[in-house]
């Protein structure tokens, strides 16, 4: 399989695209180098954790893009196979911190993974970071494109990010404000359920 470094060099063979070569260049040569290797995940595994937190802050984008794409052509492989894909800290993909392209991408997966037999599912800390790029357009594409959303207790700034993307009455605006560990407001189609999560006794020793 051939590495960044090869088809970097197929760049430089013509003036035409050159300029992408020097562009590339961070990739192959510079700081960022180990991007330019043969990935020594196991890719076959029926549980694929990617760990991108010591890339740093400004390489995570490019580690998360990468990975979102491996995930996205094994989940297109089989339509009979169920999947799920879980994308913890959203935000980096789709926030003021990204581009309309990666973001569009990832909207993709939530607007088409069913016809795979899949499930993808947003994880982040700050709803307001999920509706900072493009003027929420992406966010509010994702959250209407989830028939499960689940909310934990949120300070008044997100509660007020909510419910501008969301019908909450005020009574539930209080209720989330007011949330215990364990406890969620979950909206499944239009029906918004308190619930309280409690772990069983072996997820309890696990931990």
């Amino acid at each position: 399989m051939p590495i960044l470094k090869d088809f970097y060099e197929t760049l430089g063979k013509d003036n035409k695209t050159i300029k992408y070569k020097k562009q590339l260049y961070p990739f192959v040569e510079g700081s960022l180098s180990f991007f330019n290797h043969h990935t020594n995940i196991e890719i076959e595994n029926k549980l694929i954790i990617a760990d991108i937190y010591e890339l740093g802050e400004e390489n995570l984008k490019y580690g998360m893009y990468i990975f979102t794409i491996l995930f996205w052509d094994k989940i297109k492989k089989d339509r009979t196979v169920k999947k799920s894909i879980y994308l913890d800290e959203i935000w980096r993909l789709i926030g003021i911190t990204s581009n309309k392209e990666v973001a569009s991408f990832i909207y993709k997966i939530f607007k088409t993974i069913r016809k795979y037999s899949g499930t993808s599912v947003a994880i982040t800390q700050d709803v307001s970071d999920l509706f900072s790029l493009e003027n929420g357009t992406y966010g509010k594409s994702i959250l209407n494109n989830s028939c499960i959303k689940a909310f934990f207790s949120l300070e008044e700034e997100n509660i007020k990010v909510l419910s501008e993307y969301s019908n909450i009455s005020e009574k539930e605006k209080i209720e989330i404000r007011s949330l215990k560990k364990g406890e969620c407001m979950m909206f499944i189609d239009q029906s918004h359920i308190l619930v309280k999560i409690n772990c069983s006794d072996e997820e309890k020793n696990l931990i």
